[in-house]
């Protein structure tokens, strides 16, 4: 599979601006890539005011998300604003070139921000299969709790995006690491770039990483659209060479 990154700065509660941004990036893409990520609230930055900035599902963003991933034959994925029930989800949509969209709600809200305070924490993992990849979806501070991530369910790919700040940036790039070893699985992680309306500066360090915790990819402090081919058969060499999946606890994920 063939994935691409998309490390950029976000102009600061502008949807409209920051898709245009972002369209702009994936010119060129057409033919050349199967996936490609952008960061978390891709629309907005890290916000706490959703009441102004939500979108419903048959919104202005998804919308556009399908018609990129159309355009491009590429999924395209990341995490906005949405509004449901009258409740709010930092939520990870995935949509692919057919227009199937897979969604996955933040599941741990930073509370030292207060998103706790204005967003609803999601109930359930997503893992679907994409092309030859079974790919369990992640956003930011779920990094930290890798419970939920476990890899009980033989996924193949597991992504982060994120607006992970440069003063922790140390915690984001060990935990990766930890994240693709302990899972046996691919990582592929976004982050942003740039300095937001509260004042908290981004270094990027989007990474790929391979099954062995090797980082194949990981740039800083500046913009960078890069694609990267994760081999399916890579992994299950791995997997077989050193089967230690089957000897994890078990215990179910709820």
């Amino acid at each position: 599979m063939r994935v691409t990154t998309i490390q950029c700065d976000l102009i600061w509660e502008s949807p409209a601006v920051n898709r245009r941004n972002l369209e702009q990036k994936m010119q060129g893409l057409k033919g050349a890539t199967d996936l490609i990520l952008l960061p978390e609230m891709f629309t907005t930055g890290f916000t706490m005011n959703p009441t102004d900035l939500s979108e419903s599902m048959e919104g202005v963003t998804h919308q556009w998300m399908r018609e990129q991933a159309k355009e491009t034959q590429a999924a395209v994925a990341g995490s906005l604003i949405i509004e449901e029930n009258g409740q709010f989800f930092n939520r990870f949509l995935f949509v692919c070139p057919n227009g199937t969209t897979h969604q996955y709600d933040k599941r741990h809200l930073f509370s030292m921000a207060g998103e706790d305070e204005f967003y609803t924490a999601g109930s359930k993992r997503c893992i679907f299969t994409y092309l030859d990849m079974k790919i369990c979806l992640q956003v930011c501070y779920d990094l930290r709790f890798p419970v939920y991530s476990k890899n009980s369910e033989n996924y193949d790919l597991l992504i982060y995006v994120a607006n992970w700040p440069a003063k922790r940036i140390p915690h984001w790039q060990a935990l990766l690491v930890a994240r693709a070893i302990e899972n046996q699985a691919y990582v592929v992680a976004v982050n942003r770039v740039g300095t937001d309306a509260n004042s908290h500066s981004y270094p990027g360090s989007s990474m790929v990483i391979d099954p062995k915790g090797t980082i194949w990819y990981q740039v800083m402090d500046r913009e960078d659209v890069a694609t990267h081919v994760l081999d399916i058969n890579h992994l299950l060499e791995i997997r077989k060479t050193f089967p230690f999946l089957k000897d994890q606890d078990a215990f179910k994920i709820l």
